[in-house]
């Protein structure tokens, strides 16, 4: 297979085996330990079983296929998924609540991230110890562990590429264990009636606390959303297909198994591994522990997706981001990816067994499920849905999805509080970060080249201010609409050490979805013949590229155009034909502590100012490999104290 011919919006078989390896992993290892989990320490009955089968029947038809497969898949923006794909389709909406739902999604989603990665190696190598009971499985996880956070940068189509085979013998596996079982007592299918499910809640001893297990059928949901770009709405769909038919059937093959130990507890093997012939166990295990490991892959993907969602809708810092293959979805985010790695570590040593993770488990992706809930329900609200139909989604996904919340509160005590102080920590940087940049986006405007073009015309003539260079180059985030740019680039030529040059060029560049270097165009809008001008840059996102070079080829085709003349302006050079010289401005505004500021808004811009102090350099990011590079921050004055009493003495 050569995954350079995939792409995630054609349904192909590569497609469909990169999907099975990239985003089913944690839903797709839930038979492990769901039923191990709805049983526990309890004494197996008809009514625990029947009830249990058809909760997660029924969680897994409304939640994951339902509201993700089917319905969340349609919200896709630009062809991505996950909340931040889902908040961009719904921002212009004037009410405030989107994007504090999406920051609470979002943080709760990154923080289930630190623990399904160890939870789900580490009951995969602890599996091994059926077979060898005093090996000590800590050091593997660990070893697993890295080698899966380093793997991350070759690619998910890489990933996908080998882990796809792996996931589908899986789930081919699973599904012909569940046949075999069910084969023996059909019966159990009855549990497709939502009775045995409101029987079990209402009437079995404690049987509301038990969603907190089921829930557990449905973690990993959220992944197939989020990694929607990686992988595409037809492949999830129809590879969704086979990994629901052979989970159920699964689950339906342990509730056969348990029909026939009524009145017995658990032994020590779990259900799952009880229903495997013991002259292929070994076999089995191996299986099960390479499907486990892959369980972590989804949500680090996940992660990355979200990352890169949230500053491209500027909610965080600029970071570095890498496209492993052809595909724009696939993305790598190296700091995001240390910093999971950190933390899932951090978490492993913490919780050392898997047995003690269980209790943290969970909670935090229900928050990020009910976030999801009312962003959807929004979105179809804004595309015309009408409002019986929207009344009935949520009633179906709020009262499901809140019910399991409740169920999964008593994890708090137990460990939950890790997740929750991750979400709690993430979402109040985010927060901050959002909240600095609505206050700054507020109080500085954008203005039109055209507008100041006398007063370049005159800066220029004007002798008596030092020239700053031949060509200043300013590096402009503009939205490029026809040479519109920050004001605050202006008022640091004109008003902060006025900068007279030669030639002044704002500079653009625009990433394009299309990946081939062949795709590279410009624009170039004059706004004072020979000594003004807006260069509008667009690339492919795969294209290797510096902007110096790429605006020097630009500069020189206007030379030779006659629009513009690039030799030294120094009668000793010029003679000698040798080129201009070239500086290249970044221009940043910060609100200046001078300002009279709410508290919230100045711990808000003291979190700014923190984070952009780690993010990507801003030349890196235009690929200037120079240093005739200057920053320039200018304070940004909001409010300045106007009421002090002084006065003058002699």
């Amino acid at each position: 297979m050569q995954t350079s011919s995939y792409s995630p919006s054609r349904l192909s078989a590569a497609g469909l085996l990169i999907t099975l390896g990239i985003i089913y992993g944690d839903i797709g290892t839930s038979p492990l330990y769901v039923f191990n989990a709805i049983i526990g320490s309890k004494v197996i009955s008809e009514e625990l079983v029947l009830g249990g089968l058809s909760l997660v029947f029924w969680t897994m038809i409304l939640i994951t296929t339902f509201k993700y497969v089917y319905l969340a898949l349609k919200a896709d923006y630009n062809g991505e998924g996950g909340i931040f794909a889902l908040y961009a389709l719904v921002k212009n909406h004037p009410a405030k609540w989107p994007i504090i739902a999406t920051l609470i999604g979002c943080s709760a989603l990154i923080a289930d991230g630190f623990i399904t990665p160890p939870i789900s190696i580490s009951s995969a190598i602890e599996g091994l110890e059926i077979i060898y009971p005093d090996l000590p499985t800590l050091p593997i996880v660990v070893s697993i562990l890295v080698a899966l956070f380093v793997f991350q940068q070759f690619g998910t189509s890489v990933v996908g590429g080998i882990f796809g085979p792996v996931m589908l013998v899986w789930f081919l596996t699973i599904g012909a264990l569940g046949v075999y079982h069910l084969s023996m007592n059909p019966s159990v299918l009855k549990a497709v009636n939502p009775y045995y499910a409101f029987n079990l809640l209402y009437n079995y001893p404690g049987g509301y606390w038990i969603l907190g297990a089921v829930f557990l059928c449905t973690t990993g949901a959220e992944a197939m959303y989020a990694d929607l770009g990686h992988c595409g709405k037809n492949n999830i769909r129809v590879s969704w297909s086979l990994v629901l038919t052979c989970l159920l059937l699964n689950y339906a093959g342990q509730s056969a198994w348990a029909m026939e130990h009524v009145g017995e507890k658990l032994s020590g093997n779990g259900v799952f591994y009880s229903l495997v012939p013991g002259q292929v166990l070994p076999v089995v295990i191996f299986i099960a522990t390479a499907a486990a490991i892959i369980a972590s892959q989804a949500l680090i993907s996940g992660c990355f997706t979200l990352v890169n969602e949230a500053f491209k809708l500027r909610l965080w810092v600029n970071l570095r981001v890498s496209y492993p293959s052809q595909s724009k979805g696939q993305v790598y985010i190296s700091s995001v990816n240390w910093f999971l790695m950190i933390g899932c570590l951090t978490v492993l040593f913490i919780f050392q067994k898997a047995e003690n993770m269980e209790a943290a488990y969970g909670l935090s992706i229900t928050i990020n499920m009910i976030m999801t809930s009312m962003l959807l329900l929004l979105f179809f609200r804004m595309r015309g849905m009408a409002l019986p139909w929207l009344v009935l989604l949520g009633l179906i996904f709020f009262s499901t999805e809140f019910s399991f919340l409740f169920s999964n509160v008593k994890k708090f005590l137990y460990g939950g509080w890790f997740t929750f102080m991750m979400a709690f920590l993430i979402f109040g940087m985010m927060y901050m970060f959002h909240r600095a940049r609505v206050f700054r986006d507020k109080h500085f405007k954008r203005v039109d080249l055209m507008d100041y073009k006398d007063m370049f015309e005159e800066i220029i003539a004007d002798t008596t201010i030092p020239k700053a260079a031949t060509n200043l180059v300013f590096m402009t985030k503009s939205t490029g609409d026809n040479g519109r740019i920050d004001a605050n680039i202006l008022y640091s030529i004109f008003h902060h050490k006025p900068k007279r040059a030669d030639v002044y060029w704002f500079v653009f560049v625009e990433t394009m979805d299309n990946p081939q270097a062949l795709d590279k165009e410009y624009s170039v809008k004059t706004i004072v013949p020979g000594k003004v001008f807006f260069v509008h840059l667009k690339v492919g996102f795969k294209v290797r590229y510096t902007v110096r070079n790429l605006f020097r080829k630009v500069v020189k085709e206007m030379e030779a155009n006659g629009e513009v003349d690039e030799r030294s302006r120094f009668e000793s050079l010029r003679k000698h034909d040798i080129s201009a010289d070239f500086k290249y401005m970044f221009v940043k505004s910060m609100v200046s502590y001078e300002n009279e500021l709410h508290t919230l808004n100045k711990l808000a811009m003291v979190t700014y100012s923190t984070l952009y102090k780690i993010s990507y350099p801003m030349h890196l990011e235009f690929g200037l490999e120079t240093s005739n590079v200057e920053e320039e921050i200018l304070p940004m004055n909001y409010l300045i104290y106007d009421n002090l009493d002084m006065k003058r003495v002699e």
